[in-house]
């Protein structure tokens, strides 16, 4: 499996930079194109999860012990975490996008009919693998339910209800947005007020945050370090990075509105990163200083993982729901909410009972980049060789909302 995931990351790198040097100035315009920060909102709810919100208080600690993780001991654990959530792993989000836009009009290929159908197998099981880290999660976020450590009936409720909400958002695409903007608020108010609370007051002060903040700079010193996979745990990141890339690409190429390849790409390396700096930085804080979180930052911590969960959610349950064509005008919305809640709930205990794992997800996602790039020089050079714009129609749609703003 490591050489498998290497070769895809190798893949993937490479791609981006021949996309830069052939493509660099193109604009990349989807078939509804929103204003930048609308698609960095989109791009930020939709392409996380709880996972930002739950991991980094249960993982710090195992980053700052060398004696049973040596491979750790070229930086500190908030770099390290950052590494495994932000900046370069962003550039997968890119290669997708930018492919969906400006390649898979012309090429066709995931319009094909078994990679139509293995890709949106990926979308429904990454939504369901989304569930259950919540599920697993709500145990020591919410110790007062139950004994802090076994998952009990009122979880599976919860999850469920996510579930439900989530469903019933994607039936609209108004919700999707609304739903992307407002969570995108809400993180960047819990980050404020987990702040507050940590250095305005006795705990600390605002050169404990830039002390705390610069750790981050060894990121960027050892950025080689985070390309290939250095253990297990890495792996299991850069897997799950991997199942999310075709569908969070496929999603917002929709949405791009009219940047150049070279901006989008910078704008997905450092737009969302920042909120990331700021939250990780806040939460290192607190675990290095052991500062109490129960009671209210704890509920405000899962309220927002759950509207993270809702987010992401909704847009991936719209994604497949568009590609089979079980939509609400085909199903009628109760057929459409029945059929996608059951699925989705018989999924998520599926990886509660460990059939289904993420990294096979992350495994076959590769496969389908390496039969995309042979589709596309063995049947369709001749299509991706003229390509030199993104399609007319989007550019005309674009140009109608510039003249209406």
């Amino acid at each position: 499996m490591t050489l498998w995931l290497s070769a895809g990351i190798l893949f993937t790198f490479t791609a981006i930079i021949f996309i830069l040097i052939r493509w660099g100035n193109v604009k990349l315009v989807g078939v509804t194109p929103v204003r930048t920060f609308t698609f960095i909102a989109i791009l930020f709810t939709s392409g996380l999860d709880v996972g930002l919100i739950m991991f980094p208080l249960t993982e710090f600690a195992g980053y700052g012990d060398l004696f049973n993780n040596p491979e750790y001991g070229f930086s500190n654990p908030l770099a390290i975490e950052f590494g495994f959530w932000a900046f370069l792993i962003w550039a997968f989000y890119f290669l997708t996008c930018f492919y969906f836009c400006i390649i898979e009009p012309k090429v066709k290929f995931f319009e094909l009919g078994p990679v139509k159908l293995i890709n949106n197998a990926v979308i429904i099981g990454t939504c369901a693998f989304t569930a259950y880290l919540l599920l697993s999660n709500l145990p020591w976020y919410l110790p007062q339910v139950g004994d802090g450590k076994t998952i009990v009936d009122s979880f599976y409720l919860i999850v469920f209800a996510v579930i439900a909400v989530a469903v019933y958002s994607s039936t609209n695409l108004r919700y999707v947005r609304f739903l992307s903007l407002a969570t995108t608020w809400l993180f960047i108010g819990l980050i404020v007020l987990m702040w507050v609370g940590a250095f305005s007051g006795e705990h600390g002060n605002l050169g404990d945050f830039a002390s705390t903040f610069s750790l981050l700079g060894d990121y960027f010193g050892n950025i080689h370090q985070f390309v290939l996979p250095m253990n297990d745990n890495h792996e299991f990141y850069l897997l799950w990075w991997f199942a999310w890339s075709i569908m969070i690409g496929q999603f917002t190429s929709r949405f791009v509105g009219g940047l150049r390849s070279y901006q989008v790409l910078a704008a997905m390396l450092i737009l969302p990163s920042i909120p990331i700096a700021l939250w990780f930085t806040v939460l290192y804080y607190y675990s290095s200083q052991s500062l109490d979180i129960s009671g209210f930052y704890n509920l405000a911590m899962v309220v927002v993982g759950i509207t993270f969960v809702i987010n992401s959610l909704d847009s991936l349950i719209r994604l497949y729901t568009d590609n089979l064509g079980i939509t609400v005008a085909r199903l009628g919305k109760l057929k459409y909410i029945i059929l996608n809640l059951a699925a989705l709930s018989l999924l998520t205990l599926l990886f509660k009972l460990n059939f289904l794992k993420i990294q096979w997800i992350g495994a076959l996602v590769i496969g389908i980049f390496f039969c995309c790039l042979s589709y596309m020089f063995m049947v369709r050079y001749r299509e991706v060789s003229t390509i030199d714009s993104s399609p007319k129609e989007n550019q005309i749609d674009f140009t109608k909302i510039k003249l209406a703003n």
